[in-house]
């Protein structure tokens, strides 16, 4: 089944601050999709709607034609990334994802495979409580891959990240989108969503601006090679 991730009118209010405001845009598989806009604009709140952490004020979330909360085996349509800190200290890391595993009916072999494939071989019976940033970066993507699942969404990975495991994640996000997944992604790094993103969705205090490919959003800049600049105008002048 083509996998598929709608956002649907979606509106989140926090008394009388709104979050997010009649949002909607679908997340096309086979592409990196950035999810990008000022702090405070709405992106995080988005995604913790579509993993069902966040219920919205009106709208709805729509993964592989059902709400996150009402999927069999969420783990296997949807794997996430969202806070890399949300980690038991006292585990090691190939415990931690043990954990998952074990509880998602995803089979033991799998955490060394994926504990190998993210760089942590000769980190993963440490305690996550000593792991850099970059590190529990890493272990969050391993668990996020851990079921295989179609549909991943990352909320800023590569905070922490050195050059080398830039790389190293732009080619893991090129490599699921090639095989047909979808992939959805936050982040402020608009050099680094340049070089590994097809699509970009813009939003501005909660609201939609731009959904568009990379090249159109950068024909927004006069010089067209900007893409700061390009943002800077979406999220600062008038709505186009």
């Amino acid at each position: 089944m083509t996998p598929s991730l709608s956002v649907e009118g979606l509106t989140k209010r926090y008394g009388r601050v709104v979050a997010v405001d009649d949002l909607t845009f679908d997340v096309r598989p086979g592409l990196v999709t950035g999810l990008v806009g000022p702090n405070g604009s709405g992106k995080s709140t988005t995604m913790r709607c579509a993993l069902g952490l966040v219920e919205p004020t009106a709208g709805r979330v729509v993964v592989d034609g059902a709400r996150y909360a009402d999927l069999p085996a969420p783990l296997h349509h949807v794997g996430a990334l969202l806070d890399a800190d949300a980690v038991h200290g006292g585990l090691s890391g190939r415990d931690h994802l043990r954990w998952i595993a074990a509880s998602n009916r995803v089979a033991a072999r799998r955490v060394d495979e994926l504990i190998e494939a993210v760089g942590l071989a000769g980190a993963a019976g440490r305690s996550t409580g000593g792991y850099s940033q970059g590190m529990r970066q890493r272990l969050g993507i391993a668990a996020a891959l851990l079921a295989d699942p179609p549909i991943l969404l990352f909320d800023e990975p590569m905070n922490g990240l050195d050059p080398g495991g830039m790389v190293w994640l732009r080619r893991l996000l090129r490599e699921r989108a090639a095989e047909g997944r979808i992939v959805l992604l936050s982040s402020h790094l608009m050099h680094e969503l340049r070089d590994v993103a097809d699509r970009l969705v813009v939003i501005h205090r909660g609201r939609l601006r731009a959904d568009a490919t990379v090249e159109e959003v950068l024909a927004l800049d006069a010089g067209g090679s900007s893409l700061e600049s390009a943002y800077l105008r979406l999220v600062s002048e008038p709505r186009p």
